[in-house]
């Protein structure tokens, strides 16, 4: 079984509701947001390091999945480090770059901040079925029918371009127009991925026009979105790590509010 289609385990977060797992990711991105200071990143970053291992996901699995999220975390922290805006004493002086101590604060808030906001939207909707997350939004949330299944169909075909990405690099191989990495090679690929996708495309919209997907008429579920007390836990849990976070932030004097 591959590492990205492992099973979950049975966890009060993993089987909390779709709609509060979106809620709880969205309550902390929205406050994490409003500040780049490392006091406030750190804070909500330990938290959720904590609370990861309750998560549902297995280590490999857990790597695999934030595997980007941490590599475009340091990058953009060491990018800032050396091109960013120089402030205060100077730390390093390599005549090409210097590093500031205002640079290295900046730095290390970047960082901090890109994965206390990515690490729980990418660990919660990991564990999350994106048809109790349809079914939540039309229920819970009240949004219409025809956006969300139309949205829902397109998430499912994604894990098809990977697919489709590999099966066209083994028929341009076989025909013999497939060696080289070059960008000709990439692009021509890459056109023919993109035809095949609005073909399918189509052809799904067109089932699902013909099985009455794009009627105006109310809709039933087959299954009841429902909310239970770990769902108001995970809500009230992210917004108790929020309020932290901002607190220890304007006690530590680093609140730094990007509006002002």
């Amino acid at each position: 079984m591959s590492i990205m289609a492992a099973p979950v385990r049975a966890t009060p977060i993993s089987r909390a509701n779709a709609v509060a797992k979106m809620t709880a990711a969205l309550i902390l991105t929205a406050t994490l947001v409003l500040s780049i200071d490392p006091v406030s990143a750190a804070v909500a970053l330990a938290i959720e390091l904590i609370a990861l291992p309750f998560a549902g996901l297995g280590v490999k699995t857990l790597l695999a999945r934030t595997s980007v999220v941490w590599l475009a975390a340091f990058a953009g922290g060491f990018a800032t480090l050396f091109f960013g805006v120089d402030s205060g004493a100077t730390v390093l002086d390599l005549q090409v770059v210097r590093i500031s101590e205002g640079s290295a604060m900046l730095a290390a808030a970047i960082c901090l901040r890109v994965l206390a906001v990515a690490l729980p939207g990418v660990v919660l909707f990991a564990t999350t079925d994106p048809t109790d997350l349809a079914d939540g939004m039309i229920q819970r949330l009240g949004l219409p029918a025809r956006f969300v299944l139309g949205a829902l169909a397109a998430l499912r075909l994604v894990g098809l371009l990977i697919d489709d990405w590999q099966s066209l690099a083994m028929a341009r191989r076989a025909r013999g127009v497939g060696g080289g990495m070059g960008i000709k090679r990439f692009a021509g690929q890459a056109f023919a991925l993109l035809v095949m996708s609005l073909r399918r495309g189509s052809q799904l919209a067109t089932a699902m026009e013909a099985r009455g997907f794009g009627t105006a008429a109310p809709r039933t579920s087959a299954r009841v979105s429902t909310f239970a007390a770990r769902d108001a836990v995970l809500v009230g849990g992210a917004a108790l790590v929020a309020a932290l976070a901002v607190t220890a932030a304007n006690l530590a004097g680093t609140w730094n509010f990007i509006f002002t």
